[in-house]
């Protein structure tokens, strides 16, 4: 069965890498010329994250490209500490640049997956039997299934779920290139700083955020959640961050690659797949969804003193301060029949 997946960032590579070994062909549509290089450090934390990776037999790769950061520091505008998370509390088992582990997967999946970059998906049709593709610069084409992996902006989302958008949290987030350190951050109420990196409450909707006057050079969002009481219609389902995103704080990629896993098993046994998959998937992700603009940058100086001193307690409370790694585990992995 042919399947078209939008979206090479994270999510989709995974995906193409379990449906070809379950059997199907994959197609994956990037909207970017090529991959994207660079960006932030990602986290794979708790057993569940590192089991999908061993499988796919490229935990020693992401291993091997891991990266270590400092502690995250809180300074006033005078520059004085008012309090840090250890990088302890803050990372996962293995920290990785997003970039790089883009990479690792797309050659994991290369192989056995048609990449076609600078395109994106225009229009769908689901007949029942096929979903028929519309893209802005190649011909139509017909596939059995499309699954959009096309992040917190998903054209797919906007195309099978016209209804729903993110739900914004209040706060605006920014990264941009600086060889700066971005964890020694500067704050004031609603505001978090640092070489190349900035967050800001704000009460202007998204919709009405100008997007266009921002540098090409620059990754710029809300802060925002993906919560749908389904993620699939027919023949089209959703993944990683088009389906349960969290712009910051939710363990996205962990998810992404736990979630290909899932959708490609439950798609190689057949009959109503896409509901099995909502139902294991659904809650775990969920679970991990966070919200970190209000604990990070409070919008006011009380909020900021209350931060302070839980940030301060959290290496005095270990089973307090993993929670985290408790929801990212809270997962019993199938198992599955590979065919290839």
């Amino acid at each position: 069965m042919d399947v078209l997946i939008s979206g090479a960032g994270i999510a989709g590579p995974a995906l193409a890498h379990w449906l070809a070994r379950f059997g199907f062909s994959p197609t994956v549509v990037e909207r970017a010329p090529s991959l994207r290089p660079g960006g932030q450090a990602v986290d794979f934390r708790g057993e569940a994250h590192l089991s999908v990776l061993r499988r796919m037999g490229v935990l020693d790769a992401v291993f091997a490209a891991r990266v270590s950061l400092p502690d995250m520091v809180f300074r006033d505008p005078s520059g004085r500490e008012r309090c840090r998370l250890p990088t302890s509390y803050l990372g996962g088992d293995v920290e990785i640049l997003r970039g790089d582990l883009s990479k690792i997967l797309y050659d994991a999946s290369a192989d056995d997956t048609e990449y076609v970059f600078g395109d994106w998906i225009t229009a769908l049709h689901d007949d029942g039997a096929g979903v028929d593709v519309t893209f802005e610069h190649g011909p139509d084409r017909r596939f059995d299934f499309v699954i959009g992996a096309d992040g917190m902006r998903s054209g797919v989302r906007r195309l099978v779920f016209p209804e729903y958008r993110p739900k914004f949290q209040g706060y605006y987030f920014a990264i941009w290139d600086d060889e700066g350190d971005d964890r020694d951050l500067t704050c004031a109420p609603g505001v978090l700083t640092a070489p190349g990196w900035l967050m800001f409450k704000s009460s202007v909707p998204p919709e009405l955020m100008p997007y266009e006057v921002i540098a090409p050079d620059v990754y710029f969002d809300s802060i925002s959640q993906v919560r749908m009481p389904t993620v699939s219609s027919g023949r089209v389902t959703l993944i990683g961050d088009a389906g349960y995103g969290s712009t910051l704080g939710g363990m996205g990629t962990g998810i992404s690659v736990v979630s290909s896993y899932v959708l490609a098993g439950e798609m190689a046994a057949g009959g109503d797949a896409f509901a099995r998959y909502e139902a294991l998937i659904g809650p775990y992700a969920r679970g991990c969804q966070g919200s970190p603009g209000r604990m990070l940058a409070p919008a006011t100086r009380l909020g900021m003193w209350a931060r302070d001193r839980l940030f301060g307690m959290l290496p005095k409370a270990p089973m307090f301060a993993r929670i985290d790694m408790l929801r990212a585990s809270a997962i019993k992995l199938p198992e599955y029949v590979l065919v290839a």
